[in-house]
């Protein structure tokens, strides 16, 4: 992904990729809803990640570090983890799917494309406050209803949505770790989060790309 070079190009939106399952995605929520409280007309594109596809869709008992890992979150960022949440980790059975994961987000997506951003915060919110399973399409019938959406229209969209296709546009960004948030005008592409940052820092980077 290219270096920033101030006033090379202007930034005509920002794509934000991440995986509905990453736990320092959903920590990026209150960044991500800041820029685009700060920015309403610059269009944010959500794209899904793979995190959690293949060999790595296995009980979450087999990810033992996530619950140390979500109190560095918490420290470091602020972000809560819900106790429905909590039990689904503690009790350790459930699986993490992020091709499914990637299903909703894309079928919610494609209803209010203006409104991508609200929608995968949602998405996470399920999971990490409210413990839902985004392999269940009835997750994202409720939150459909939630945003006034067409809630039908919606679980139809989830089992024909192709979540290969977003996973895909991720590698040709060159996204190796997720949350990232980008920059883009044409063909040319500038990070201004990998990971965790502050809605002050990717304002910074904002500006400097002029």
């Amino acid at each position: 992904m290219p270096e920033q070079h101030a006033g090379l190009y202007r930034v005509v939106k920002l794509v934000y990729v991440f995986d509905a399952y990453c736990g320092w995605s959903h920590a990026f929520s209150g960044t991500l809803l800041a820029v685009t409280e700060r920015h309403p007309d610059l269009p944010v594109e959500v794209v899904s990640g793979g995190l959690f596809t293949g060999s790595r869709r296995v009980p979450i008992r087999e990810f033992g570090f996530i619950k140390d890992a979500n109190v560095q979150v918490t420290a470091r960022t602020g972000a809560r983890f819900g106790d429905a949440f909590n039990r689904v980790l503690d009790e350790g059975e459930f699986v993490m799917d992020s091709e499914a994961a990637a299903r909703g987000v894309i079928a919610l997506r494609d209803a209010a494309p203006e409104r991508a951003a609200e929608l995968a915060i949602a998405v996470q919110q399920a999971f990490f406050h409210d413990g839902r399973s985004l392999s269940d399409p009835e997750t994202f019938r409720a939150i459909a209803a939630e945003f006034g959406l067409d809630a039908d229209a919606v679980v139809a969209a989830f089992h024909g949505a192709q979540p290969e296709v977003d996973f895909e546009r991720a590698a040709r960004f060159g996204v190796n770790g997720f949350p990232t948030l980008i920059a883009v005008d044409g063909s040319r592409a500038y990070a201004l989060a990998r990971g965790h940052a502050d809605a002050d820092e990717v304002e910074q980077r904002l500006a400097a790309i002029g």
